[in-house]
């Protein structure tokens, strides 16, 4: 048997010291839970006024252009944030798989077509249109439509409020298209309208909605004083399916709506007449721009500010049928002139986790508090952008978001500069919608 050395007797020395300080240290952390736990019981045991929980404050000022509604299919909600103040304002819940919001022009309240199961997921199906408070942020009503409103991941098209704000159709599909009309000023569902071949809904007038049919044409549906069809009237195809689609995303531009198709010609449609006019399309892209692939993309890839006449379009390089592939670039184009005055790269949106934005040494000073822009910008891969929206008013903001974050860039719209990130709350971002314009 080997002799022990006194090396060896030191090292079994510390070990035992090492367990019997573990021992003591484990004892005083048993000991500070149980006065933790004899604490605690003894609050729980004492007159402790109960904190009054489900308080709502109000918006303390009217709605502002740079106020906008950021939806989040996952979290089924949209979320309100102020741009100026990079402000979290509120949020409303939206059903399952929300799509949108419905502003008015003339009332302090908003509107939201949503669907509920009994039990969660699944269950016994409850379809409603939702009245909100605009200033609350909370619901004062509710309309109950048939449950066969479109479950879908589109961000628009799927709602619209007719022009003099008074009746909002929900496109239906089971899979049987059809509109369900609200009248929302009498608070009453005023009827359902068969429209088989034909989907989505835009507004066309005070009682007119447009839909996009399959065969390329478009479907006008008219309503009378009471929410009831009216007439409808069948357009020729203005558009090829087969050859060139184009997407459902359009924005409207006073009384044209702007369609663009996956390679890029845009299709306007005039609405200010007894019937729809569509104008000869125009191209987003040269021949230089075709060989170097590029083409439109995102989940919303189109923004207009109506005041300047200036269109905004995703765009990002790729091959044939990526018009859902993220955005690389932001385009704008004049549609007085029909011309591409600017190309503007896009920033990385920024991380965020669970809603929560991961942000690096932004409370160190200056300059080190820009290692975290520089890190996004310069050595993070940007995910691209999917969806893009711009205020309404003289010095307009861009906004765009990713499906993969829940955080914002903000641009000035009129520059292209980079202006800052936003965190939304949310865990993606859906949708932006900027629906005030300056009174």
């Amino acid at each position: 048997m080997p002799r022990a050395t006194p090396a060896a007797g030191r090292v079994r020395e510390a070990g035992r010291r090492a367990i019997a300080e573990g021992a003591v240290g484990m004892r005083r952390v048993l000991l500070r839970a149980a006065a933790g736990l004899g604490l605690a019981v003894a609050v729980a045991g004492a007159d402790v006024p109960l904190e009054t929980l489900g308080s709502t404050e109000r918006l303390r000022e009217p709605p502002h252009p740079h106020w906008v509604f950021v939806g989040d299919l996952l979290l089924r909600r949209s979320a309100l944030l102020d741009l100026d103040r990079s402000t979290f304002l509120g949020m409303v819940s939206s059903g399952f798989l929300s799509q949108g919001i419905a502003v008015p022009r003339r009332r302090a309240e908003f509107y939201v077509p949503e669907t509920y199961y009994s039990r969660g997921s699944r269950g016994e199906r409850t379809d409603v249109v939702t009245i909100y408070d605009a200033a609350a942020l909370e619901p004062v009503d509710e309309v109950a439509i048939p449950p066969r409103r479109a479950i879908n991941v589109l961000p628009s098209a799927n709602a619209a409020l007719s022009d003099d704000d008074r009746f909002l159709a929900v496109f239906n599909m089971t899979p049987a298209t059809s509109l369900s009309v609200v009248d929302v000023e009498a608070r009453s569902f005023a009827g359902e309208i068969a429209t088989p071949g034909c989907s989505l809904v835009y507004a066309g007038g005070e009682r007119r909605f447009l839909m996009l049919c399959a065969d390329g044409s478009l479907l006008t549906v008219t309503l009378d004083e009471a929410g009831q069809e009216a007439g409808k009237l069948r357009s020729e195809p203005f558009f090829d399916p087969n050859e060139d689609p184009v997407t459902e995303k359009a924005v409207r531009y006073g009384d044209r709506w702007l369609f663009v198709s996956f390679e890029g010609q845009v299709h306007a449609v005039d609405v200010s007449g007894d019937a729809p006019r569509v104008e000869a399309p125009w191209s987003l892209l040269d021949e230089a721009d075709r060989e170097d692939a590029w083409r439109i993309g995102g989940i919303q890839h189109l923004a207009v500010h109506a005041a300047s006449g200036r269109l905004y379009s995703l765009m990002h390089r790729g091959g044939a049928d990526t018009h859902k592939q993220s955005g690389s670039e932001l385009w704008v184009y004049d549609l007085g002139t029909r011309e591409r005055t600017q190309r503007i790269a896009l920033h990385h949106p920024g991380f965020s986790f669970m809603g929560d934005t991961i942000e690096f040494g932004k409370s160190w000073p200056w300059p080190f508090n820009r290692l975290s822009d520089w890190l996004l910008d310069s050595v993070a891969p940007n995910p691209g952008l999917d969806v893009v929206a711009v205020t309404q008013d003289a010095e307009p903001l861009l906004v765009t978001g990713s499906k993969q974050s829940g955080s914002l860039a903000v641009y000035d719209a009129r520059s292209g500069r980079f202006l800052r990130r936003i965190s939304s709350g949310n865990f993606m971002v859906h949708a932006v919608q900027a629906p005030w314009s300056a009174p």
